[in-house]
């Protein structure tokens, strides 16, 4: 990523806008479902923005990166909150790469010739 993340968010809210004028219907109801998973309940928003973070980074958004950021500072998040998030985003990065390359071995041995016959 090159550019800065404010001139990411402004040239995203831009595109979005062309987007919500060309289909507003399905962007009606993306924001409703944003506005009602973001309502606070067992959880306050700060703590749904992090969680928010920690996604975006799992599936590599810079833009929500950006947006989710944003949110978090003005739902009063910290540095270190943050920084806890993204350390928990890198662990799940890998422990599903782990699970997923033991399925992927799995599905390799039951589908090759020789029946699962370990190397």
């Amino acid at each position: 990523m090159s550019q800065s993340f404010p001139d990411l968010i402004d040239d995203l809210n831009a595109a979005i806008g062309k987007f919500r004028e060309g289909a507003p219907e399905p962007m009606r109801g993306f924001s409703m479902l944003a506005r009602e998973a973001l309502k606070p309940g067992a959880l306050d928003v700060k703590t749904k923005e992090l969680i928010a973070m920690g996604i975006a980074v799992a599936v590599r958004c810079d833009g929500c990166i950006g947006f989710h950021a944003k949110a978090a500072i003005g739902a009063g998040a910290s540095r270190q909150e943050i920084l806890e998030t993204l350390s928990m985003a890198i662990y799940m990065g890998a422990g599903p790469s782990m699970i997923y390359a033991s399925e992927a071995l799995r599905a390799f041995d039951e589908l090759s010739p020789q029946q699962g016959a370990p190397a």
